[in-house]
């Protein structure tokens, strides 16, 4: 860390979500040093200009921060190869973004004396920079021990989000509730879409567009409070 504050990020893959988390960091004044190989460079390099592409290693060895962005499958294994490697390094900041896990999948890491850091923001990422304007009206999922709670809470806050704490065991009940709200709402809204098509209606999602959102809107503003009218 420099005498502002600011990190060194490295980022440890290059799908949806990784590139936009380095990016709102670089918004909020830390250096990206480096991000691993994409299947899609255009879309990387759109949101994150001139960013050197390293293996995981060599990611690792520039960085204060490690952003983990990896499918949910992936994510031990990778933390456990690492280990294997020795690349982590004593002091390191390590941070992964899926809802399901808390810090229990960084512990190989953690051996090797890194800072485990949970943080994922409750949005659906299109790896585009139209997910930092998305950012800036979420919340994220906060799980890190509590020395350095306020390190990921800060974090959570210079992404664009509100933090909200959510305990290691209860990880698995916060993966279930996004998992419900983002894949029955991309269902029931394929379904219907489907309805409208079939009786020849035209361009059926910006016909429901408005009634879809202002039913969410609706349903959340029940949620939050149950007693408006």
């Amino acid at each position: 860390m420099n005498r502002e504050g600011r990190l060194g990020v490295g980022i440890i893959g290059a799908g949806r979500v990784g590139p936009v988390i380095g990016a709102a960091l670089a918004g909020a004044g830390h250096a990206i040093v480096g991000i691993t190989a994409s299947s899609d460079d255009e879309r990387v390099s759109a949101v994150l200009p001139d960013v050197p592409v390293l293996d995981a290693p060599e990611v690792l060895r520039r960085s204060e921060l490690v952003i983990l962005a990896v499918p949910h499958a992936d994510l031990p294994d990778i933390v456990a190869g690492l280990a294997q490697l020795g690349a982590w390094q004593p002091g390191q900041l390590v941070l992964h973004t899926d809802p399901a896990y808390g810090i229990g999948v960084l512990e190989p890491a953690q051996r090797a004396g890194v800072i485990p850091l949970a943080v994922h923001p409750a949005i659906t990422f299109t790896g585009t920079t139209i997910d930092l304007r998305q950012l800036q009206a979420s919340f994220a999922a906060v799980t890190a021990p509590a020395p350095v709670l306020p390190i990921a809470q800060a974090l959570a806050v210079e992404l664009g989000c509100e933090p909200v704490v959510i305990a290691e065991e209860d990880r698995p009940a916060y993966a279930e509730a996004i998992a419900t709200a983002s894949e029955f709402s991309r269902s029931i809204i394929s379904q219907a879409t489907g309805l409208l098509r079939g009786i020849g209606v035209e361009n059926p999602g910006g016909y429901l567009s408005a009634l879809v959102q202002s039913t969410v809107e609706r349903a959340l503003r029940d949620a939050s409070d149950p007693l408006l009218p």
